[in-house]
């Protein structure tokens, strides 16, 4: 069963990348990590999850 998830809360891009609330805000807080807000909350995109894996990845290389 493939995911459709667009758009996942912190706590579920928490848990997709593996990483701590406060690392995911520091992300954000530097440009790293892409987000949308609607309302008050914070929503980020499966693309930005994407982009993000893939800058580690340069990274790492």
């Amino acid at each position: 069963m493939a995911d459709d998830t667009q758009l996942y809360r912190v706590p579920d891009a928490m848990a997709k990348l593996r990483m701590s609330r406060s690392v995911i805000y520091e992300q954000l807080r530097s440009g790293r990590l892409r987000s949308v807000k609607q309302g008050r909350c914070r929503l980020i995109p499966a693309s930005a999850l994407a982009e993000y894996i893939a800058l580690l990845q340069r990274e790492a290389a």
